[in-house]
């Protein structure tokens, strides 16, 4: 922390009161808030100089331009640590959250704050043309100048490789590289000297006082202005529908007309071509991230891309490119089949669980099989009480992990909104702490399930009850009913929630 602490001083004149660690996104750069009684700001250490260099060069071009940028206020010497403006804790991402209404409708705050940030990209990809610097402003671009055909190519492999492969689809690799040569051609038709922000997306918007701020724009470079619209809107997690779509796009047709004038039948016709390439790339990175690495979140965002795809498909996109629109195809009536197989599972579970429920004969005859009852609590209102009457069981502390509680974005959501468990699953301490979890719930489970016991219970306890802890039941449950097929009932108390997981055929 004192590289941080010094190069405050050498900007204000005197030390920070705090210099607190913020929850990072992907990469591996570092995040603090550094604050004292008069203002707070921003501290990252990089690991990459380049890429240091490129987000410091842009944000001070961007400055230049009056874009809503955090300026970067003092650099050190070596380029791996810097302070830029605190825009805040409120992302654009977690405020379409919090105004989403149930029917999946925004509200007027969030179409608001959408509308304000989708008008201002004009303004980022024209600003190299409007200044007249276009071949000095994309010379520190990192880790290339351009979208280029090398790129181009690097994601449809990603796809290829990460996704198709690791599905088990089979496919022509030398008709499916013809059809990915002739997209990178129309791709790259365009040759306008305008600024690609390559990551614009819901999540790098931040909003101050009602205003959006852009973050995380150090990967931008050269290249066709529909990649980032597309990016924008076709982001698997914000669930936008074609109204939404089509009243944004309407927005940043509006703001684009100082700067290029089109029509929006001919945007809209090479827009869906970069929609199809985002949409590849996605499932490339979903193929890695979920089937490659197992993690959830990216396991069920899959169906959701692929019914854009099927989407893409429909609208005529992929005609100009017959074997990989063969291959799209393949891979949607996977997904479908997948999806109807999931769906008899769950009326098989539904109509055992019915009949274990009514016949009583059954029951009498046969061993009553395993019942395990998870909790979510607060340690300030007591740890629930077994009503079965056996006693024993778990009880975890989860405070020892960071507490998404903390930051007034996650306050109001719980450990099942996705934004905090996008915050518990970057920052890994939960993940960890479960890994341990997992280890000892199993043995007991398995032992419970072979000596015939039929009750067990598991409770998970945090501060408020709201976050943490109810990470951990619902995630901890899924497990035990997904690995034993068990009935699993979950209780998040201090939401006065339940759910019930019906019994399956265990293994």
């Amino acid at each position: 922390m004192q590289v941080i602490s010094d190069l405050y001083q050498q900007l204000t004149g005197h030390e920070p009161q705090c210099i607190l660690p913020l929850v990072g996104a992907g990469s591996n750069r570092r995040y603090f808030r550094v604050q004292d009684d008069d203002k707070t700001l921003i501290a990252v250490i990089g690991t990459n100089q380049e890429e240091n260099e490129a987000f410091i060069d842009l944000s001070q071009r961007f400055t230049q331009g009056n874009l809503p940028v955090p300026a970067v206020l003092a650099v050190s010497d070596d380029h791996m640590v810097y302070l830029q403006e605190d825009c805040g804790d409120l992302s654009l991402y977690a405020q379409m959250a919090r105004h989403r209404q149930e029917s999946g409708i925004f509200d007027k705050v969030a179409l608001d704050a959408l509308k304000a940030t989708i008008r201002e990209l004009p303004r980022f990809q024209f600003l190299p043309i409007v200044s007249h610097t276009a071949q000095e402003f994309f010379t520190r671009c990192y880790p290339q100048q351009e979208m280029d055909r090398t790129s181009v190519m690097f994601d449809l492999n990603y796809f290829k490789y990460c996704f198709l492969k690791l599905r088990g689809i089979e496919f022509n690799e030398f008709k499916l590289q013809q059809d990915f040569e002739r997209l990178a051609d129309d791709l790259l038709a365009d040759h306008e000297d305008t600024f690609l922000y390559r990551d614009f997306q819901s999540r790098n918007v931040m909003l101050k006082d009602g205003t959006p701020y852009f973050i995380d724009f150090q990967g931008g470079r050269r290249g066709p202005i529909y990649y980032d619209v597309a990016s924008f809107l076709w982001q698997s997690s914000a669930k936008f529908s074609d109204e939404v779509r089509d009243l944004l796009i309407d927005d940043y047709l509006s703001a684009l007309q100082p700067y290029k004038s089109v029509s929006k039948q001919a945007f809209m016709q090479r827009l869906h071509l970069f929609v199809l390439f985002r949409i590849l790339q996605v499932l490339g990175a979903y193929g890695y991230r979920g089937l490659w690495e197992k993690k959830g979140y990216f396991i069920n965002s899959i169906p959701l891309a692929i019914r854009n795809l099927q989407q893409e498909l429909a609208l005529g996109t992929s005609n100009a490119y017959p074997y990989l629109e063969e291959v799209a195809q393949t891979l949607i009536v996977q997904n479908e089949q997948e999806e109807k197989s999931r769906a008899a599972e769950a009326a098989k579970k539904e109509k055992v669980a019915t009949y274990l429920g009514k016949d009583s004969t059954y029951l009498s005859e046969k061993k009553a099989p395993l019942i395990v009852r998870v909790f979510s609590f607060s340690f300030k209102k007591g740890i629930p009480a077994d009503e079965s009457g056996n006693g024993g069981g778990y009880v975890f502390d989860c405070r020892s992990t960071h507490n998404p509680g903390r930051y007034d974005e996650y306050k109001p959501l719980t450990g099942l909104d996705q934004p905090v468990i996008d915050f518990l699953e970057t920052d890994g301490e939960i993940l960890t702490f479960l890994d341990s979890v997992y280890k000892i719930v199993d043995f007991h489970v398995a032992r419970f399930i072979e000596r015939g016991f039929t009750n067990l219970q598991i409770s998970f306890g945090c501060t408020g009850g709201r976050h943490r802890s109810v990470y951990s039941a619902q995630h901890v449950a899924e497990h035990i009913h997904q690995k034993f097929g068990v009935e699993v009932h979950i209780c998040h108390r201090e939401q006065n929630t339940t759910q019930l997981l019906t019994l399956n055929s265990q293994p």
